[in-house]
C-alpha cells in the first residue's frame, strides 16, 4: 500500500482525541515523512561558539553531549581547533568548517590586538594547512572589527580583493574561503549599496563563498529568503538561530540584547521558508548557533535540533 494511503487509513481509524494528541506532539506525518535533516539529506551541525564557555575542562563531555543529541558536524574556532578537532572526531563529529580571523586575510592585526595575542597569531597558509588537517572544507572569515571598516565603498572593495587572493591560496590548499555576515553589512554605504552586495559582486564565485547567518540578516530587517534567492550559488553555509518577536531592527550587532537570541523555532523567523530557499540556493552545510542562551547551551541546542527534525 502506498504511504499516503496507509496514512489516510490510519487517520480514519483514529479517534478525534488520538488525532489531536498526535498532532500536538508532531507525530502525524513526521514518522511517515521524516524531515530532510532526519533523512541525512541536510547535514546538521553546531557552531562551537555556542558552547565556548565549556570548551575548557568540559570540552570532551560537551562534544559528547552534542553528538548524543544527534548533530553530525561542527564548525571550529581556530583558536581552539588543534585541541577540539580530535575530540570532536572521537565522538563522530565531522569538522567541516573553521572560522578564521580577518587579519589572516587583511594582514592588519592592530584592530585585533586585544582579541588575539601575538603568540597566537598565524599566517593564512598555516591556517589553511591546519584546516585541511582537521578535515575542514571551509575556512570562514568570522567578523570585521568596527575599527577596521572605515573607508566606505573603497574599504569593502579592497577587502573583496583580499578575499579573492585568500581564495586563490585556499584553492591551492584544497580549502574553500568563506565570509560570515553580521549586521553591519546591511548598513547602506554612501553610494546606496550594502557592504554585503559589494563583497558578493566583487568576489570570484569560484574562490569565495558565503556563510549566511539568518539571525543577523533578520535583525536588520532584510529577508533571509530573499538573500538566499538573490545569491543562489554563492551561499554554501548557513547559521540557524532565531530572533525574538520583539527584537528591534538594527545593523549594529553591539546593540542587540542577549535575550533577543532564541532557539530555532522559538522566535519570529520562518524556518520552513528559509530551509526551502537554502536548498534551492545550493547550501551545503547547516549549523545551529546561538550567541547567547537563557541557561544550559546544550539544552538550547537540543531544543533547536528537535524543532529542525520536526519540519520538512
Amino acid at each position: 500500500m502506498r504511504k499516503d494511503k496507509m496514512l489516510n487509513h490510519e487517520v480514519r481509524s483514529m479517534t478525534r482525541r488520538e488525532w489531536l494528541q498526535l498532532t500536538a506532539m508532531g507525530a502525524v506525518g513526521t514518522a511517515t515523512l521524516p524531515s530532510l535533516f532526519a533523512q541525512g539529506k541536510r547535514p546538521l551541525g553546531v557552531q562551537l561558539y555556542t558552547v565556548r564557555d565549556r570548551l575548557g575542562a568540559d570540552a570532551d563531555a560537551t562534544l559528547q553531549a552534542i553528538a548524543s543529541i544527534g548533530y553530525k558536524e561542527v564548525e571550529l574556532l581556530r583558536a581552539h581547533a588543534a585541541r577540539i578537532a580530535p575530540l570532536a572526531k572521537a565522538h563522530g563529529l565531522d569538522c567541516v568548517s573553521m572560522h578564521i580571523e580577518p587579519p589572516l586575510v587583511t594582514g592588519n592585526w592592530d584592530p585585533w590586538a586585544d582579541a588575539v595575542k601575538p603568540e597566537d597569531r598565524s599566517t593564512l597558509e598555516r591556517a589553511l594547512d591546519e584546516a585541511k588537517s582537521y578535515g575542514a572544507q571551509y575556512a570562514v572569515v568570522s567578523y570585521l572589527m568596527p575599527s577596521e571598516r572605515g573607508g566606505g565603498e573603497a574599504f569593502f572593495e579592497k577587502f573583496a580583493d583580499q578575499l579573492n587572493r585568500a581564495g586563490e591560496a585556499g584553492k591551492k590548499a584544497g580549502v574553500q574561503i568563506g565570509y560570515h555576515n553580521h549586521g553591519f553589512e546591511f548598513e547602506p554605504l554612501p553610494d546606496g549599496r550594502r557592504p554585503l552586495d559589494v563583497l558578493v559582486s566583487h568576489t570570484d564565485p569560484s574562490l569565495v563563498r558565503f556563510e549566511l547567518d539568518v539571525f543577523w540578516v533578520g535583525i536588520t530587517g532584510a529577508s533571509p529568503v530573499d538573500l538566499l534567492t538573490q545569491y543562489k550559488g554563492r551561499v554554501a553555509l548557513v547559521h540557524l538561530k532565531d530572533k525574538a518577536k520583539e527584537a528591534a531592527r538594527t545593523t549594529d550587532e553591539r546593540q542587540v540584547p542577549a535575550e533577543m537570541f532564541k532557539e530555532v523555532g522559538s522566535g519570529s523567523l520562518d524556518f520552513r521558508a528559509i530551509l526551502k530557499a537554502a536548498d534551492a540556493a545550493g547550501v551545503e552545510h547547516y549549523f545551529v548557533e546561538q550567541d547567547h542562551t537563557p541557561g544550559d547551551p546544550i539544552a538550547s541546542l537540543r531544543k533547536s535540533y528537535e524543532y529542525l527534525q520536526s519540519i520538512a
